[in-house]
């Protein structure tokens, strides 16, 4: 039997929580998930670290991976930042932008679990703008995922989350952004770390089709902006999956991003199924 696996940026809020315990997942990974709520928190298993992000103002959220089913167990990994862990411990750059657990089922090789979330961060005042960007947070995310890859066909890594960034394509058509983005996909590749979706048909195309985005584009829309209003206005794909080599092969993913399956945040649900 498959394990079953969410991941999902819930945006803070309460309701996906209750929705999560609906659905016959086994596993959710989160980003920007705050504690949940008494009444779901006595029903999942989930790692005792702080609800908090460093490197962020007022963020009572993070990432998690969070036991939904008796289906599997779940061994979670003690995140620990750079200047404290040990040898073999796992150091990551900014705590609460990263979860991991190894997951066992009957029918299914271990794996490690990981949840990402790529933080905004901005511009230093060097370069005049006060813009913001994640790429910046997107490699310290490879950085700390190659601790768990020993080599191109090594043990198995499942990784999924919100990147904020971009997958074949810049901001309003932009090649510089393309560019740059299209590093941090090359640093996975060289990891042993596949891009496994979601990617057309494995959800819906935006419509109408968005200038940016080139003809030949598989991207499927994950989130909506709240000037677009909502699901069916949705023309970016921010939410990725990453599956090691010889491992991804077994790895299936889909994202719910129909209107009336979206659900309660501004990301869709992205499912993916481990065989």
């Amino acid at each position: 039997m498959p394990v079953k696996v969410v991941s999902w940026n819930i945006a803070h809020r309460v309701e996906p929580w209750r929705v999560l315990i609906d659905m016959d997942a086994d596993i959710a990974l989160l980003q920007e998930a705050g504690a949940p709520p008494r009444d779901v928190a006595s029903r999942i298993g989930v790692d005792p670290a702080p609800w908090r992000t460093a490197g962020a103002r007022h963020a009572p959220w993070r990432t998690a991976v969070v036991r939904l089913s008796d289906r599997v167990s779940v061994e979670w990994i003690e995140a620990k930042p750079l200047e404290e862990a040990r040898g073999g411990e796992f150091a990551v750059s900014l705590q609460g932008t990263i979860a991991a657990a190894i997951v066992s089922a009957p029918d299914v090789d271990p794996f490690v679990a990981v949840s990402m979330y790529s933080l905004w961060t901005r511009l230093h005042r060097f370069t005049g703008s006060r813009g913001i960007v994640s790429d910046a947070s997107a490699h310290r995310l490879v950085s700390d995922l190659s601790q768990f890859v020993r080599r191109r066909n090594g043990p198995h890594v499942l990784a999924a989350g919100d990147l904020n960034i971009l997958h074949g394509h810049g901001e309003h058509g932009r090649e510089y952004w393309a560019t740059r983005y299209g590093t941090v996909f090359d640093r996975m590749e060289a990891l042993g770390l596949r891009f496994v979706g979601p990617q057309y048909p494995q959800g819906r195309q935006a419509d109408p089709w968005p200038k940016e985005l080139p003809e030949d584009s598989k991207n499927v829309p994950t989130y909506y902006t709240v000037r677009q209003g909502g699901p069916a206005a949705a023309t970016r794909q921010l939410d990725f999956v990453f599956a090691s080599r010889g491992f991804a092969d077994s790895v299936s993913v889909r994202a719910m991003n129909e209107p009336e399956q979206w659900g309660p945040s501004d990301h869709c649900r992205v499912e993916i199924e481990v065989s």
